[in-house]
C-alpha cells in the first residue's frame, strides 16, 4: 500500500483522507492542534456551547457522497434537518423579512414588505440556479486546466454565459435586476460567502444565492461540529490514522519530488503528500519556496472576521438560527475592509443561535450567540483596541432593532480576531477564504489541486481551487482524489 501524508484535519483534509483510504492508500493525517476540524471546531464555556467557525450548512450531498462511497449508513454518524427559512434580515430603515425556503412565499413577502415585484426575485433565482448548474459546476467540479477543452460541460457553459456575468460587478448586476435597495443589498451579501467585495466581484457570483435560496439550508443536529465528528469517525472506520499535536515543520523533497514530512523532529515517509494547510504557508514554511509564496501574495486576500461568542441570559423569539442586521452604508463598509484595511465603523452584523434547535447548547431560558462582522485580513492591526468600538456598535444596533438592552443580558463572552484566526488555523493574515474573488480572473489564478512544481504533491481546502467554504472544501477533496490515479 502506498503511503499518503495529509497535513491538517480541516474539512478538506478529512474528506480527502476518506476518499484516499477507500482507494486503498495507507493514510495518515497530521494535525497541529489538539483537536480536529480546523475552523470547524467548537468549545464550551459556563454551560454554553459554541460552534467556533462556519455556521451555515448547505449542499449536504457533499458529505453524503462520502458515506455512500464507504457503504456506510450516514444516519449512524450524522443527521440533519431541512430548514423552512434560510435567514432573517433586519434593515437599517426598520424593515425586516424572513427569507423562506419556498421561493414563491419569499418573493411575495418581499413584494409586500419592500415593494419589490415578486417576479424580479423569481426570475433572478431562476437565472442563478441555471448559472450554477450550467457554469458553476464546471468551475467547481473540474480542475481549471487544458483538460476542460475535452469536457462537454465546457461547451454547455460557454453557451450559458451571459454578457453581464462578465462585464458587470455583482452590485451592478443586482441594481439592474431589482428596483429596491433592500433586495440589492440582500443579494449583494452573497459575495461575502467567499470573502469578496460585491462592488468589485464579478456578477457571476450571483449563482451563489442558488445554494441557499434554491437548494435550501440545513441544520446538523448537534451543531456544525457534528460534521467534523462524523468525518473523523468515518475516516477512522475506513483505516485512516491520526496524529494530533503534530505540527508538520517541513515537506522533504528530492529532485522536486516529495518524499516525507518532518513532524516534531521525526521524518515520516510518504509516497504522496496532500496539504490542507493554507497554500501560502505551505510554500513559505513547509517547502521554503519564497518564489511560489510570493506568487500567492500577488492575489488579494479575502476578508476575515471579528467574532463575539456571547452567552445571553434571555430568549429573543424574533430571532432565528441565522440573522443579518444590515449596515446603512454597505458600499462604505466594503471600502473600509478592502481599500482602507480597517474594521468597519458601522458593519453588517451576523448572529447565529444554535440553541434555537439544540436546547442543550445554552442553559434554560438562555441563548448562545455567535456574533460576526466582516473584517479586513490581519496586517498590524490592534484588534484589542478595535474590539470595544465594534462591540458598542453591535449592541447599539441590536438594541435599536429589537428594542432591548442587550448588554445587561451578556453573561459569557469570548472573542476571535483575524490575528487569532491566523494563529489557530494557520490561515495567512486570518483570511477566511485565502484569496478574494474581486477580479474576473480570480478563479483562474487560484492554486490548483495538483502541484506543477513538485511531483506527488497535492492541495485541498479553502485556500486552493475551487475556493473557500464547506461545500467547496468537500469538492477540493474529490478533485485531489480524482487526480490521484
Amino acid at each position: 500500500m502506498k503511503k499518503v501524508a495529509i497535513i491538517g484535519s480541516g474539512v478538506g483534509g478529512l474528506a480527502t483522507s476518506i476518499r484516499l483510504a477507500l482507494k486503498n492508500y495507507e493514510v495518515t493525517v497530521f494535525e497541529a492542534n489538539p483537536y480536529f476540524g480546523g475552523k470547524l471546531s467548537s468549545f464550551e464555556k459556563d454551560g454554553f456551547t459554541f460552534d467556533a467557525g462556519p455556521s451555515l450548512f448547505t449542499a449536504p450531498e457533499n458529505i453524503e457522497a462520502l458515506f455512500t462511497l464507504a457503504k456506510k449508513d450516514i444516519n449512524s454518524y450524522f443527521t440533519y434537518n431541512d430548514l423552512d427559512e434560510s435567514c432573517r434580515y433586519f434593515f437599517d430603515n426598520g424593515k425586516r423579512i424572513i427569507a423562506q425556503k419556498n421561493i414563491e412565499a419569499f418573493a411575495e413577502e418581499a413584494e409586500k414588505v419592500f415593494g419589490e415585484p415578486a417576479e424580479n426575485i423569481k426570475k433572478y433565482l431562476k437565472n442563478s440556479k441555471k448559472a450554477y448548474e450550467d457554469i458553476g459546476e464546471l468551475f467547481l467540479d473540474f480542475p481549471l486546466d487544458v483538460s476542460l477543452i475535452t469536457k462537454s460541460e465546457t461547451y454547455k457553459a460557454l453557451f450559458s454565459v451571459k454578457f453581464p456575468y462578465i462585464v458587470k460587478s455583482l452590485n451592478s448586476y443586482n441594481e439592474s435586476s431589482f428596483k429596491t435597495p433592500e433586495m440589492v443589498q440582500l443579494f449583494n451579501r452573497y459575495a461575502t460567502y467567499n470573502g469578496s467585495n460585491p462592488y468589485k466581484a464579478p456578477a457571476m457570483l450571483s449563482m451563489i444565492s442558488s445554494l441557499e435560496q434554491s437548494q435550501g439550508t440545513f441544520y446538523p443536529n448537534g451543531g456544525m461540529i457534528t460534521i467534523t465528528n462524523a468525518l473523523v469517525q468515518l475516516a477512522k472506520d475506513v483505516g485512516v490514522k491520526f496524529h494530533l499535536n503534530s505540527k508538520v515543520d517541513k515537506i522533504e523533497t528530492i529532485n522536486d519530488t516529495v518524499t516525507s514530512v518532518s513532524v516534531n523532529g521525526k521524518n515520516h515517509e510518504a509516497d504522496l503528500i496532500v496539504s490542507n494547510m493554507d497554500i501560502y504557508y505551505t510554500y513559505k514554511n513547509l517547502l521554503t519556496n519564497k518564489k511560489l509564496a510570493a506568487k500567492v501574495l500577488k492575489q488579494e486576500r479575502s476578508s476575515s472576521a471579528f467574532i463575539f461568542y456571547w452567552g445571553i441570559n434571555t430568549n429573543f423569539p424574533e430571532l432565528g438560527l441565522h440573522n443579518i442586521f444590515f449596515s446603512e452604508d454597505y458600499k462604505k463598509e466594503f471600502k473600509e475592509i478592502f481599500e482602507e484595511s480597517i474594521l468597519p465603523v458601522e458593519p453588517t452584523i451576523y448572529v447565529n443561535i444554535t440553541s434555537k434547535y439544540d436546547k442543550n447548547h445554552a442553559p434554560n431560558k438562555s441563548e448562545n450567540w455567535f456574533v460576526m462582522v466582516n473584517a479586513p485580513a490581519h496586517d498590524k492591526h490592534n484588534w484589542e483596541e478595535q474590539k470595544e468600538k465594534v462591540k458598542k456598535f453591535i449592541i447599539k444596533q441590536i438594541n435599536k432593532q429589537l428594542n432591548t438592552n442587550l448588554e445587561k443580558h451578556i453573561v459569557v463572552e469570548n472573542t476571535l480576531s483575524p490575528l487569532n484566526i491566523q494563529e489557530k488555523t494557520a490561515s495567512f493574515m486570518g483570511s477566511l477564504y485565502g484569496t478574494s474573488s474581486n477580479s474576473k480572473m480570480a478563479a483562474f489564478f487560484r492554486q490548483q489541486n495538483t502541484s506543477k512544481r513538485y511531483k506527488n504533491l497535492f492541495f485541498c481546502g479553502g485556500s486552493v481551487h475551487p475556493g473557500g467554504g464547506i461545500p467547496l472544501c468537500f469538492k477540493s477533496a474529490k478533485l485531489v482524489a480524482d487526480a490521484i490515479k
